[in-house]
């Protein structure tokens, strides 16, 4: 299992840590190029366009940060020049992160080594604590009076557990089909809940009709979720000894993991600490909402809305992504793939893992490791290759009460 890094390969040098300088230096919009500044409210660019944060970055900078890892703890917080958070010693901090990579023994492809990024493990019970985590911090301290979004499930629970934390008022809007265990949790957090008839567009459109000044923290509608994110790839270079994987399969809804990992590569290649190779991303959604995917397989640069979208995969109902044409653009500047998989499929291989592998994988998680069977059967994935698979939140959040 690949869990906090040995730092085997580092020079035998005495390590001394780094000062809290921050490295992040603007926003970008990313469809014009447009600048703005960073320490300001920020949603959607005047484009319509996501925002992403950039950084002063060099070469001279990249082996002593890399040494001064060593020193930190094995949490997102250890790559803090990379993050935007202005007053760091003041960030809500619940141990997101540093999730292990778990090597597959028996349930991988024949000469395919198969490694599962397990993020379970994370506050909130998902991946989703990443991003909350900074754009709840970012929210804190820019002056948010109140932070809300519309999720499938996963993103309301850490919105909630993020805002209990940091003592923000909180509003989430969920399908009322969501399972009972995400609204009851929610609200013992002490989130405001809507129960909304439809998708995450009808939730969406009732948190719409609410005007109090709460912040919308939807997904990359504000510049700082995908920045943590993003420390899925640092952690990955991190723990594979800054070589990355052949292959990296996402389970794929609003696809603000593949923009952050995307861009988390181009940061580390700043920094000197990689080269110019990426890994080929794998994008995965089901067969009954996958707008990217037939946007890829028709050669779109954005994917239309889903129109009914029908899936008990939560995290993967998610029928337009405003980061479309990012994820769309790392997957073609890689060479990657995606994937949709049958909704009758799941189940088998949720049970499939724990029996092979002692693995209590969710459905997002069964859905990837269905997509590296038939991305080895269409000999995409090949042997000899690497793979991480992204299993992204723990079973339990499903439950029905």
């Amino acid at each position: 299992m690949h869990g906090r890094p040995s730092g085997a390969g580092l020079r035998r040098i005495q390590v001394t840590e780094m000062t809290n300088e921050r490295w992040a230096r603007s926003l970008e919009c990313s469809g014009t190029g447009e600048s703005a500044e960073l320490d300001a409210p920020a949603f959607l660019s005047p484009a319509g366009k996501p925002w992403l944060v950039r950084y002063d970055l060099d070469p001279a900078k990249g082996q002593a940060w890399r040494e001064s890892l060593l020193l930190r703890p094995w949490t997102l917080w250890r790559y803090r020049e990379l993050l935007p958070v202005r007053d760091f010693e003041g960030r809500i901090d619940l141990g997101e992160g540093g999730t292990p990579l778990i090597r597959l023994q028996r349930l991988g492809p024949e000469g395919v080594e198969v490694l599962v990024k397990e993020e379970g493990g994370n506050p909130s019970g998902s991946f989703k604590a990443r991003g909350l985590s900074l754009a709840v911090n970012r929210a804190r301290e820019l002056g948010a009076p109140g932070v809300q979004l519309p999720s499938a499930g996963n993103a309301a629970l850490a919105l909630a557990t993020y805002a209990a934390a940091g003592g923000l008022p909180c509003r989430v809007a969920m399908p009322e089909d969501t399972p009972p265990f995400l609204f009851e949790r929610c609200r013992q957090l002490g989130a405001e809940i809507h129960s909304v008839a439809g998708t995450l567009v009808e939730a969406g459109a009732r948190l719409a009709e609410i005007d109090d000044g709460f912040w919308m923290l939807s997904t990359l509608k504000e510049p700082y979720r995908v920045e943590g994110k993003k420390t899925m790839g640092l952690e990955l270079a991190e723990q594979l000894d800054w070589r990355l994987p052949d292959w990296i399969l996402y389970p794929t809804g609003g696809g603000t993991g593949i923009i952050g990992m995307h861009k988390a590569f181009d940061e580390l290649e700043a920094l000197g600490l990689i080269g110019s190779e990426r890994p080929r991303f794998a994008v995965v959604q089901m067969a009954g909402c996958a707008p990217i995917v037939r946007a890829f397989e028709e050669g779109q640069t954005s994917a239309q809305p889903w129109e009914n979208p029908s899936t008990r995969v939560w995290g993967l109902r998610v029928p337009q992504a405003v980061g479309d044409f990012l994820i769309l653009d790392a997957l073609r500047e890689s060479d990657g793939q995606a994937v949709a998989v049958e909704e009758d499929r799941i189940a088998e291989m949720m049970g499939r893992a724990s029996r092979l592998e002692g693995l209590d994988v969710g459905p997002e998680g069964a859905a990837c490791l269905l997509a590296l069977e038939d991305l080895r059967a269409a000999d995409h994935i090949v042997p000899g290759q690497r793979v991480v698979v992204f299993q992204t939140g723990h079973p339990a959040n499903y439950r029905e009460s």
